[in-house]
């Protein structure tokens, strides 16, 4: 099937049926903190999982029953279903938001949801610092879950289909393939997560307790902030981010969580096989040291110009930690929002602006437009200098190294550079909306339609309970169309446009 043809009742009968595994994923997703809430006596956040979940459950199950098809998923199907799964599966997760009367109205549960799914990390619930232990626990399993790619995760428990699975990993814009088969690479990310969430979260739970929190709050709060971290999602238990704990070893641990979760999970398995030296020669690792060396210098000039900070050692703490949790995508914040553009200049806002732009690493659970990307279409043009300098008779060739030495294709160089430039246009557009919305200047209006459109989750306050629905809606789409990186929602336009297209008649022969 192609997306520019109109699609058959088998190939709706195909995505209909991938899309309800993964509802039935997320509905059993759901089901994970009610035994807390039954402890607990949350009694309204059970009530609304319950309810969530039902939902999820009883939809994948009729898809299950009634949609299987023999087909074979093609790349157009696997991007379709991609697609509809985030944008679906996005207001699925929100039912049980809006039935735990935290939000406004429906939409703000959905834009809770999807700022969650795709890791962003931007939260407009009201009264966090209160908000139930069982349905935060929900909250940020729906980012660990979205940060791995939901759609897999769920199709690695619940297929035995290899080549359908791997049309599905390439489709939610995963293209490293650490091991022979998309199953078993599936699992090694699972692996990885629990041998960090391990280490991550028991390092955090004796930092909290030595901060002086209760065994209880301390598990609680070091769970939260693992799923948080190592998914880049940034969604934090108290309504201040990580200024509520004044806790410097805390923010060590968080750092180094948020630091793993922006690497490659390719890269994560060439150091656990022991290949170190693929650190050093992966290009987007030298991106990264290149860019994040200088975006780290013109911050700190720039914190050091404008006065802020009394001395090097706050600068450190607030600047390090800032520029890498905007470069990982996650938004945790240990600065006031408003400070950034109030207090911090120009140069260190600007830095940070770029390290958001740019993000982490690919096939990682960073956002962002991705430090390979970058590296390519510098590559790129670099090439093109080469190509006109050197004579006509001589063969230029760029090479990259990824997993193993590659050459630079043509291909490959144009399809980073369309995705960079539709990320710049996303954050564009997002600027405009934003500027209509009273009080905002172009500044702070760029500032935080990057942090949506890259996933990153920093706010300077623009994001809160209360901001305009038609602003909500326009984020909702720059964060879904961020994390799966535009192609994936295209070809469901393509899709979608191809039902109401006229089919050219044929001519009859002469």
């Amino acid at each position: 099937m192609s997306a520019v043809l109109r699609p058959s009742v088998e190939d709706l009968r195909l995505i209909g049926f991938y899309l309800g595994r993964v509802l039935t994923g997320l509905g059993l997703l759901m089901l994970v903190p009610l035994p807390l809430a039954a402890v607990l006596r949350e009694w309204n956040a059970l009530s609304a999982l319950l309810l969530g979940a039902g939902i999820a459950l009883t939809l994948g199950a009729l898809a299950d029953a009634h949609l299987r098809s023999r087909r074979q998923l093609g790349w157009s199907h696997g991007m379709v279903v991609v697609a509809l799964a985030w944008i679906v599966g996005s207001a699925v997760a929100a039912v049980p938001m809006h039935v735990s009367g935290r939000f406004a109205d429906p939409l703000a549960a959905l834009f809770e949801a999807a700022s969650a799914l795709t890791t962003t990390g931007m939260s407009v619930i009201n009264d966090l610092d209160h908000l139930e232990a069982s349905m935060n626990l929900y909250r940020h399993l729906l980012q660990i879950a979205g940060g791995l790619g939901i759609l897999i995760v769920v199709l690695a428990l619940f297929s035995a289909g290899g080549s359908r699975v791997s049309t599905l990993y390439v489709s939610e814009a995963r293209d490293e393939r650490i091991l022979p088969n998309v199953l078993r690479t599936s699992r090694f990310i699972a692996r990885v997560t629990v041998a960090f969430g391990v280490a991550g979260t028991t390092a955090l739970a004796v930092a909290l307790l030595a901060a002086g929190f209760g065994p209880w709050r301390a598990v609680e709060h070091a769970v939260s902030l693992f799923f948080s971290s190592f998914s880049t999602g940034g969604f934090s238990v108290m309504q201040s981010s990580m200024i509520a704990y004044h806790a410097p070893a805390v923010e060590v641990v968080v750092l180094l969580i948020m630091f793993a979760g922006m690497l490659s999970f390719g890269l994560h398995h060439a150091v656990w096989r022991g290949d170190v030296a693929e650190v050093r020669r992966h290009v987007e690792t030298r991106t990264l040291a290149l860019v994040g060396t200088s975006l780290l210098v013109l911050l700190t000039v720039g914190l050091v110009r404008s006065g802020t900070y009394g001395d090097v050692t706050a600068i450190l703490r607030r600047g390090l930690f800032t520029l890498v949790s905007a470069t990982s995508s996650t938004g945790h914040q240990v600065n006031a929002g408003d400070t950034y553009l109030s207090d911090w200049g120009v140069l260190a806002p600007a830095a940070l602006v770029g390290a958001m732009a740019i993000g982490g690493m690919a096939s990682s659970t960073a956002g962002g437009i991705k430090a390979l990307r970058v590296a390519l279409a510098v590559k790129a043009v670099v090439h093109d200098i080469r190509r006109f300098l050197l004579p006509e008779s001589a063969v230029v060739v760029t090479t990259y190294h990824v997993g193993r030495r590659r050459i630079l294709r043509p291909d490959v160089s144009r399809a980073a550079t369309t995705v960079l430039l539709l990320y710049v246009v996303s954050f564009l557009l997002g600027t405009m909306v934003a500027l209509t919305y009273g009080g905002l200047d172009v500044t702070q209006a760029l500032f935080e339609a990057v942090s949506v459109g890259a996933n990153i989750g920093i706010s300077i306050g623009v994001v809160q309970p209360g901001m305009p629905s038609w602003l909500q809606l326009v984020y909702v789409v720059q964060m879904l169309l961020g994390r799966l990186e535009f192609v994936a929602v295209l070809v469901l336009v393509g899709y979608l446009l191809s039902f109401v297209r006229t089919p050219r008649r044929r001519r009859r022969p002469s």
